[in-house]
């Protein structure tokens, strides 16, 4: 059976756990961030991943840890807990009382706290530290009460460096794999999305990791980009409603819903908190042109910090105005400052705010930044716009793309239509905080079923 390189070799890796198994194949993948082009193309159709096992990691047994000592280091009030496997682990007195697993202090039902912050002791000390039965390992504190920990869960958020990454990883899944211009977008069927767990599982993967994916096989009708929604959770409402059409509109109150060309650009950088995920569903497509475009917004900030370091400073660091005004849905005014391109504390890229239609005149910066600011940006979409870095595909009806609108840069040529083909996408939102939610849920589904 053919067998793609993305379903071969990344997706296995897309769909790590912490197990230390899984965690080879992702660096045996690529450096993180630097997945080359032709390494992540793929199709993601459910027959691959069942024949070919390409949720191979995602279904790897984790690993059993077992504990062969603990005991109480008072002077640095903190249980240290020496493995059977090699290694120790060391646990702060306070943490642990404050994540007791007990009924008094833990409601199981909701996995959430019941300890009161105003009732934990931070100074408390520890009568008896002891391995028992099954695996766990058992406090006894100053007033009596024990907490009985499990030594998978204690192992699990393990404070050492390589841990604490290995568990953020598992949770956030926050390694990207960058592309350019030869990116073979990974395509999957839209019916078995809707049907298979493991093609989910894999559509989301692709979706985090490469930030785009193609489904193919969708009803040419309205609702599809709402039933795809369901498998999620729920659809984003915007001031544009749940779903929107991308439609020639008399008096638009959107460029998109005009025949032109529209620039590379994120969606609703006017929205404090922009939707993370957005889909498209071609219902009809234009006689002529209409071809969409995308780049990775990443990978050209990356590009920009190597080649521009302060062009790359300036727009991450300087904030800038976006609006947005008009009726739809509701009547709606908005206004917002961002940053061009956010990045993280450790100072690594985690979102694109773009839209020159929506960017506001209002620059609210001393005069003397405004000239670098109009260099640093224009730098920034010289590059996006340069062909090596574009993917360009034409969508037909029945596609439906899926792609991270806080990564993702994306644009449409201009196009013509006529009476009997009016060029009709529906659109949707979602935000990330429910697709990883989902990603999680299908991801322990799979695991368990194997």
């Amino acid at each position: 059976m053919w067998m793609s390189t993305f379903s071969r070799v990344a997706l296995p890796a897309l769909q790590r756990s912490t197990s230390a198994m899984a965690r080879p194949a992702l660096r045996a993948c690529s450096r993180p961030g630097l997945q080359t082009a032709g390494q992540v193309s793929s199709r993601l159709t459910s027959v691959q991943l069942r024949g070919q096992q390409t949720l191979g990691s995602a279904s790897l047994p984790l690993a059993r840890h077992s504990v062969r000592h603990a005991r109480a280091l008072d002077e640095e009030r903190m249980m240290e807990v020496e493995w059977e496997d090699g290694g120790q682990s060391l646990y702060p007195f306070t943490w642990l009382r404050d994540n007791c697993q007990c009924p008094l202090c833990t409601l199981e039902s909701a996995q959430a706290r019941k300890l009161l912050m105003a009732d934990l002791d931070i100074h408390t000390g520890v009568d008896t530290v002891e391995v028992i039965n099954d695996n766990k390992v058992s406090i006894v504190w100053p007033n009596q009460h024990t907490s009985v920990f499990d030594a998978e869960w204690l192992k699990k958020r393990c404070f050492s460096p390589a841990a604490r990454q290995a568990m953020q990883e598992e949770l956030f899944l926050n390694k990207r794999y960058y592309w350019d211009s030869k990116l073979r977008i990974p395509t999957a069927d839209y019916q078995e999305v809707l049907c298979d767990d493991k093609a989910a599982l894999a559509w989301l993967l692709a979706l985090r990791r490469v930030g785009i994916v193609y489904l193919k096989g969708a009803p040419a009708e309205q609702g599809q980009v709402a039933k795809l929604a369901e498998r999620i959770g729920y659809l984003r409402l915007t001031f544009y409603g749940h779903t929107w059409q991308v439609q020639d509109k008399y008096m638009a109150n959107n460029v998109a819903y005009t025949s032109g060309r529209l620039s590379l650009h994120t969606d609703y950088p006017a929205l404090h908190f922009a939707p993370g995920v957005q889909f498209l569903h071609c219902i009809k497509q234009a006689v002529e042109g209409g071809e969409s475009e995308v780049v990775d917004g990443f990978h050209m900030a990356e590009q920009l910090q190597r080649e521009d370091p302060e062009a790359f400073r300036t727009l991450s660091s300087l904030r800038v105005d976006f609006t947005d005004t008009g009726v739809d849905y509701c009547d709606f005014m908005l206004q917002s400052k961002k940053c061009i391109i956010d990045v993280d504390a450790e100072g690594r890229v985690e979102r694109i705010n773009y839209n020159n239609a929506t960017r506001e005149s209002l620059l609210d910066c001393p005069l003397h930044q405004v000239q670098p600011f109009y260099k640093a940006l224009k730098a920034y979409v010289d590059i996006m716009n340069r062909p090596e870095n574009v993917v360009t595909y034409r969508m037909e009806p029945g596609d439906l793309v899926t792609f991270d609108n806080w990564r993702l840069l994306h644009g449409r040529r201009s196009y013509i239509s006529r009476p009997d083909m009016l060029r009709h996408l529906e659109g949707a939102y979602l935000d990330w905080d429910e697709v990883m939610s989902r990603l999680r849920i299908l991801r322990s589904s799979v695991q368990e079923k194997v």
